[in-house]
């Protein structure tokens, strides 16, 4: 009897204890922190955006957080760029939420579909995302229609409304009790919510984590170094715009000036700076820069070698718009799968407007500089010194020259060097380029340079 009594108090005291444990585990379970990585979208969607997408998911992977949650402020921007991160949203593993703070237009739309989650506050809007041009004006329907497809199978992988994403970019949508013809989508938050576009009215992310029961979760923010906000800023279009016209300009003054100098330093410099921050963010490749160098090459060879002008210098030119328009666009080599028509067609017009305007610039300095006359103020003098007043030059013998006749020595384009009476002097072509070995005349002589025209 004794026996079965302790039997059962040691029974008693195995149960009370394994139930202890096991309550205190499942409290321990209950009051497990779990970890939010929050990272902004508050600027235009252009590379910089890209870049900051691409490094957050890439944090909360290693961090194995649990929510991916963005805070978005956007009108707006690059259709390539929006493209490229909504297809990085798609794909990732956990689960990716926003949080409209109050707009979501045109590519920020895109990209707020393409989450989990959406979440706006009082007044937010989503919607607008017609292709227009920096004017506002709408483009051509064959990048409206690819908007509408990438707007389409985004709320298809997301469970949300096909019909009403096309209706965002196309005005020619009819939604009954949504919208009439002519007029493209764009929700307030109640009626976002309503269509199923919005999981819940939230006016911060702390009543976000109220509304998803979140509450003992850890918010990590997505912090910027230093490096991160200067691939951000030299990413830029309009900083890239700039860097191809220092680029273009610097070949060009190189090749008006005799010996090698600052324009052809800057110009190196300026390709150093375009070319590293699209390096390290994958979209420019070795060939690409390659083939940049290869139409550089090119071009000296057709300019200093070859007479005239033809294949090589054509070709050059070619490659050198190509590597700097290729370098601009995400495609691995020659497969351009997923990479949007007008992201081509943006990248190469920036290199083109840029080239223009820094040749059309290099060409009317060209021309101020070696004609005599000055823009630069206070930085150049501009008296003349007179003979009369007693000034000469060391070496009158060159203003005696005038009318004297030579051959060109080297290609002038338009500098070079000319031989007269068995001497070689530096001499500026007076308009145009003249070939090696054509006769030459001196009309006078300017800023310590003999010009010469064609006879």
């Amino acid at each position: 009897m004794k026996n079965i009594t302790a039997s059962i108090l040691l029974t008693l005291c195995f149960v009370i204890i394994s139930g202890y444990f096991l309550s205190a585990q499942e409290s321990d379970t209950n009051q497990k922190t779990g970890l939010i990585y929050k990272f902004n979208i508050k600027d235009e969607i252009a590379p910089p955006v890209w870049h900051n997408t691409k490094k957050a998911l890439r944090e909360a992977r290693e961090m194995k957080a649990d929510i991916i949650l963005i805070h978005m402020n956007t009108y707006g921007g690059m259709v390539e760029t929006a493209d490229s991160i909504r297809t990085a949203i798609l794909q990732s593993k956990i689960p990716v939420w926003v949080f409209i703070d109050n707009n979501a237009a045109s590519a920020g739309a895109l990209i707020s579909i393409a989450c989990d989650s959406i979440y706006m506050r009082s007044g937010a809007n989503i919607g607008a995302a017609t292709v227009v041009d920096q004017t506002g004006k709408p483009l051509p329907d064959k990048y409206q229609s690819y908007m509408r497809s990438t707007m389409r199978s985004t709320a298809e992988a997301t469970g949300r409304d096909p019909d009403i994403a096309q209706g965002m970019v196309d005005p020619r949508v009819y939604i009954p009790g949504i919208t009439d013809t002519g007029q493209v989508i764009t929700f307030t938050t109640s009626e976002a919510i309503k269509y199923k576009f919005c999981n819940a009215q939230a006016d911060n992310i702390e009543e976000i984590l109220k509304i998803t029961g979140k509450q003992n979760y850890k918010i990590v923010e997505q912090k910027l170094t230093t490096s991160d906000r200067i691939i951000g800023f030299l990413t830029k279009p309009m900083i890239s715009g700039l860097l191809i016209m220092i680029i273009i300009g610097g070949i060009y003054f190189e090749l008006q000036t005799p010996g090698v100098g600052f324009p052809l330093a800057a110009a190196t410099l300026a390709a150093i700076v375009y070319f590293a921050p699209l390096y390290i963010e994958g979209l420019a490749a070795n060939w690409e820069i390659l083939i940049f160098i290869i139409g550089v090459i090119l071009l000296l060879v057709e300019i200093f070698a070859i007479p005239g002008f033809g294949v090589a210098g054509i070709s050059g030119i070619i490659l050198i718009v190509t590597g700097l328009t290729l370098s601009m666009i995400g495609n691995v080599g020659f497969d351009f799968t997923g990479i949007p028509f007008q992201g081509v067609v943006v990248a190469f017009f920036i290199v083109i407007i840029a080239s223009f305007f820094s040749l059309i610039s290099s060409f009317f300095l060209t021309r101020k500089l070696f004609g005599g006359h000055t823009m630069f103020g206070d930085l150049a003098l501009l008296t003349t010194q007179q003979s009369n007043e007693g000034y000469v030059s060391s070496d009158a013998h060159y203003t005696e020259m005038k009318g004297t006749e030579g051959i060109a020595f080297t290609m002038l384009r338009p500098a070079g060097k000319v031989e007269i009476e068995d001497q070689i002097f530096d001499a500026v072509a007076e308009s145009g380029f003249i070939d090696r070995g054509e006769k030459i005349r001196v009309v006078k002589y300017e800023n310590a340079q003999l010009i010469v025209r064609k006879v």
